[in-house]
């Protein structure tokens, strides 16, 4: 574990796999609530890769500000290519889960530069019905209320119950409660500030830009997730506009892939990095 200092806030970050050795980077971002610890399950695939997990502010043991607007993604993609720097990293490929994969899309628009690969789980490019966004950021300000008065226990408890996890009742009860344990450790302001500043509706959608990322794309939802699955095929149709990408459904998933199918996500993501060449594209048709 290490705390990067930048930008008048502090970052958790955690280096996974070789990193001794010449594997390519490739940062791991987490969704709302979670935090490194989430990609636990997919440790094993670091070892061909310099995984490097990080902490968004208001999770895990990164700073919780007392501005919201500290928590945007615009802000987040300024972070983030500070981070990149302060590790040496010109450029990385990126895999975001969920708000995660929302701020991996954004940063991608934002420094294409900077990212040699994208794998996009269970993530959205926005909300493109206005009144759907006013009242999801209206939903999102409550919620966050809701955190500030009550704590983190309570939330956590109506957050996982939820229907968008409701496939993960199927997981061994220890995978339960460690990942319950996990959303614990967060603390109240961070996750109501994250809320505010970075929740789905606060950002104009980007289906329409898609077509302007040049990386290679992996595009991965659970079968089980209905919603998620249609935004996936989406934008893996947008994206092909112009670059390679990869649309992977994860059967008998829902929300998490990662850790409701994690020999099979990981599987997926290496294959897919793995099979890329210098130029950015595979050796052979997928």
């Amino acid at each position: 574990m290490s705390r990067i200092a930048l930008n008048g806030v502090h970052y958790n970050v955690e280096r996974l796999g070789d990193w001794d050795g010449d594997g390519p980077p490739l940062l791991l971002l987490h969704g709302f609530t979670g935090s490194a610890a989430t990609w636990a399950s997919f440790a094993a695939a670091c070892e061909r890769f310099r995984c490097i997990a990080i902490d968004f502010l208001g999770h895990g043991d990164s700073d919780s500000p007392a501005a919201p607007e500290r928590y945007s993604t615009g802000r987040w993609a300024d972070d983030m290519a500070a981070i990149m720097d302060t590790l040496g990293l010109a450029t990385a490929a990126v895999l975001g889960y969920s708000m995660g994969g929302r701020a991996a899309l954004r940063f991608a628009l934002a420094r294409p530069e900077r990212v040699t690969a994208l794998v996009l789980e269970s993530a959205s490019p926005g909300i493109e019905d206005e009144a759907e966004r006013r009242a999801r950021i209206a939903s999102d300000e409550a919620m966050a209320d809701d955190i500030e008065r009550d704590g983190i226990a309570p939330f956590v408890d109506r957050w996982q119950a939820i229907p968008l996890f409701g496939s993960q009742a199927a997981l061994p009860e220890a995978t339960r409660a460690q990942l319950r344990e996990q959303r614990l450790r967060n603390v109240p302001r961070g996750l109501a500030n994250s809320l505010r500043g970075m929740g789905a509706g606060r950002d104009a959608p980007v289906f329409d830009r898609l077509g302007e990322l040049p990386m290679p794309a992996l595009i991965i939802a659970g079968g089980l997730d209905a919603k998620y699955r249609a935004l996936a095929e989406r934008m893996a149709a947008g994206i092909a506009l112009v670059a390679n990408t990869v649309l992977a459904i994860v059967p008998e998933a829902g929300h998490a892939a990662h850790l409701e199918r994690p020999d099979l996500f990981r599987q997926t993501v290496v294959d897919f990095l793995s099979g890329l060449t210098p130029e950015g594209v595979h050796g052979e048709e997928r």
